[in-house]
């Protein structure tokens, strides 16, 4: 049981919460799209098994959304935070979608892949 009443237990989370607020207020758009798109691209090499563990985490329907989801946040993205984030991004965005088309059993056809609809035919 916890000492803490009600009341203080609100406060606290009150709290918290402009402390999160404030340390969010200080971070650059630039940061926060690069962090959100570099996360995208980890999880996405999950789902396409690409990590140690390989296959045990390997779901391409899932890979499909991520991998979307970063090529859009690219397309959208890519004047705000300048070539010089911008361009890595897009390779490790490219080698994904060329991960994707190697580990599915029947590839989409060029242009309909994902992320394709932002980027274009990826060719290996």
């Amino acid at each position: 049981m916890s000492d803490a009443t009600p009341s203080n237990a609100s406060a606290a989370q009150t709290t918290d919460f402009e402390t999160m607020t404030r340390d969010i207020a200080e971070v650059p758009a630039v940061e926060v799209i690069v962090t959100v798109a570099v996360n995208l691209m980890s999880a996405a090499a999950v789902k396409l098994g690409l990590t140690e563990e390989g296959d045990r985490y390997k779901d391409l329907d899932e890979a499909r959304k991520l991998v979307h989801a970063l090529a859009g946040l690219l397309d959208a993205g890519a004047t705000e935070i300048s070539s010089f984030h911008a361009a890595p991004l897009r390779d490790g965005l490219k080698s994904l979608q060329l991960a994707f088309r190697e580990a599915s059993v029947v590839p989409d056809e060029p242009g309909q892949g994902p992320g394709e609809k932002y980027t274009g035919p990826v060719f290996g």
